[in-house]
């Protein structure tokens, strides 16, 4: 694994490796750095470090983690499997018996070591330092992405806040509509971490603390996307990702402290039963969000880093950036889904499926109704329950090949018989549900159907050749020069 030491150090990186475009003509904030990047995207180009943005003095980076090899450079790996079994042996720690057990735990708990966060005295994110008056939010590029946004909007926040009973700390990220100078929208969804703080403040009637930090390193700004069990500090998976402790520093002006190493800390709090008309904003669906009421985010102190770079990401119709890093959640995830339900064999999240909207999942079938079992358990594991189309398939199916797991839903699936609707909680960007939040969600039983569950005939053989012959063809295949008149039509 990797512990970059900031962002800087992982752009320095990005560059070596051929990974980034340095653009040196001047572009505008508003609309035209997301047009550049949405190419990009769609062409699974390089990082983008934009270093003349109109008005501005500060530089823009995006499109960070917008490819596998980013990916696997942000975390040091070869392979995202190669990460989510580091992790879930990690996880797996546990009181050993008898002193040879205790000797091989040594190397875990000395990892565990690196894990928990370490405070600092002194921050490069607190070099300059804005109060009162001088905080102006305006004063960094922050983009407006598309035309009909409400605004700019901050779309790479690491958002801090704690419990206002238990003190527990936790990182999100949600977007935030610049209002003013110093007053942004915090587009914290009902079902969010940082939503259940803020209501636990009105409750008590106090205004809870915030602080934003923009541009910490790598690890910490996707542990701030991860889907961890509620009370789980973000900190932790970003130390252990790193295999070495986030270093923090205490804010100026909130009781809250923030990774040293930011380019850029918003620190304040919001007030309780305050609200503002927030949006539309041109989200991860590919449609605009419509506007809705959120709490306002006020700010009392801004501190930066004198070489600070100004971190973005554009999000839209898939692929995107947030595509990768919702691969990486998908597979750092599943070892632990299936120590939950050992059934499964793996899952995909499609990217079209924008994460909430579509999991083709394979499992080891061994009674009736399994995968309606399935299905309902994944609805039951934290942000699965968003999920509103979970197709599941028999093991023998590679679910990460989209044309071959479409073959076997298209041809095994009976509608009336395999198809299970069950209402619950959706996702609040689920623009089809009938209400906000509340809707419906469908599990395709697309596996061989047995006779207990209604299929009286014999399930028919798949037509595949036989491997004495597939043998012999594989041995005269270069002869055939097939493959040569392919390459040059």
């Amino acid at each position: 694994m990797k512990a970059y030491k900031n962002l800087q150090e992982f752009i320095e990186v990005l560059e070596k490796e051929g990974e980034l475009c340095r653009i040196s003509t001047e572009v505008s904030a508003e609309l035209e750095i997301t047009e550049i990047t949405d190419r990009v995207c769609k062409l699974q180009g390089p990082a983008l470090f934009f270093e003349k943005v109109k008005g501005h003095k500060i530089p823009v980076v995006t499109n960070l983690f917008g490819s596998y090899k980013r990916i696997f450079l942000t975390f040091g790996v070869k392979s995202l499997d190669e990460l989510a079994s580091e992790l879930i042996e990690f996880m797996e720690i546990k009181q050993a018996e008898g002193f040879l057990e205790k000797l091989k735990l040594v190397p875990k708990l000395l990892k565990a070591k690196n894990v928990f966060p370490k405070l600092v005295e002194k921050a490069p994110c607190q070099e300059i330092v804005w109060k009162g008056e001088k905080v102006d939010l305006y004063k960094f590029p922050i983009l407006k992405c598309w035309p009909k946004d409400g605004g700019p909007f901050i779309t790479l926040p690491c958002v801090i806040t704690k419990d206002p009973e238990t003190g527990v700390r936790n990182i999100g990220m949600y977007r935030m509509q610049v209002f003013s100078k110093n007053t942004t929208g915090m587009h914290w969804q009902i079902h969010k971490v940082g939503a259940k703080h803020y209501r636990k403040a009105e409750k008590l009637g106090q205004k809870l603390p915030v602080a934003v930090a923009i541009g910490p390193d790598p690890a910490v700004i996707y542990s701030a996307t991860a889907p961890l069990p509620e009370d789980i500090d973000e900190l932790l998976l970003a130390g252990f990702l790193r295999g070495k402790p986030v270093e923090l520093v205490k804010c100026l002006t909130v009781p809250l402290e923030v990774p040293a190493e930011s380019q850029i800390v918003l620190e304040g709090y919001v007030e309780p039963y305050e609200r503002a008309l927030e949006g539309p904003f041109g989200d991860h669906t590919g449609y605009y969000t419509p506007p809705d009421y959120y709490p306002v985010f006020k700010v009392t102190c801004i501190t930066m880093r004198k070489d600070a770079i100004y971190p973005a990401t554009i999000v839209g119709k898939p692929p995107q950036e947030d595509c990768f890093l919702g691969k990486v959640t998908e597979r750092l995830f599943l070892p632990l889904i299936k120590k939950i339900l050992p059934e499964v064999i793996d899952i995909n999240l499609p990217w079209e499926g924008v994460f909430h909207n579509l999991a083709f999942v394979s499992i080891d079938k061994r009674y009736p109704g399994h995968a309606f079992k399935v299905a309902s358990a994944l609805w039951g594991l934290g942000q699965m329950m968003f999920t509103k189309i979970i197709v599941v398939f028999d093991k023998e199916v590679d679910v990460q090949n989209i044309s071959e797991a479409l073959f076997y839903m298209s041809g095994n699936v009976d509608p009336e018989r395999d198809i299970m609707v069950v209402k619950g909680p959706v996702d609040a960007l689920d623009h089809a549900s009938p209400k906000p939040a509340f809707g419906s969600k469908m599990c395709i039983d697309a596996t061989r159907k047995w006779k207990e569950e209604g299929y009286q005939r014999e399930w028919p053989e798949e037509a595949v050749m036989s491997p004495e012959v597939k043998s012999k063809i594989d041995k005269i295949w270069k002869k055939l020069k097939i493959e040569e008149l392919l390459k040059r039509r």
